[in-house]
């Protein structure tokens, strides 16, 4: 079992920056595919980034350039640094830990974090 736990959601102004941060405790941290989703209101939970374990980073093409993913396996640690923000970032922030690497899709993935919400003000 994986838990997960975000944390540095907030609200921010347009062009700002936060950084998110989702601590894993439970299983070897190195083992497991990371990625971040995000859900606003009234749309479908949707694909930002993925680490997987062999290093390797994958983005959403809305947040190509402006969001980066990283991890630090010793830390049981995985974080989205989000430049740039604009009102359509505007979404609650899931971590989300799997067993295989490769994907974009919620299914691929086995446990999820409770949710930060993230408000980005025009």
């Amino acid at each position: 079992q994986v838990q997960l736990v975000e944390s540095g959601g907030g609200l921010v102004q347009a062009g700002g920056s936060l950084r998110l941060s989702c601590a894993a405790s439970g299983r070897t941290f190195s083992r497991y595919a990371m990625a971040w989703f995000r859900q606003a209101p009234g749309k479908e939970r949707e694909f930002v980034t993925a680490s997987w374990t062999g290093g390797s980073t994958v983005y959403a093409d809305s947040v190509k350039g402006r969001f980066t993913i990283s991890r630090d396996n010793p830390k049981n640690t995985v974080y989205l640094q989000m430049n740039s923000l604009k009102p359509e970032d505007t979404a609650v922030y899931y971590c989300a830990a799997g067993t295989t690497d490769g994907s974009r899709t919620e299914r691929a993935y086995n446990y999820w974090g409770q949710g930060t919400p993230v408000t980005v003000s025009s």
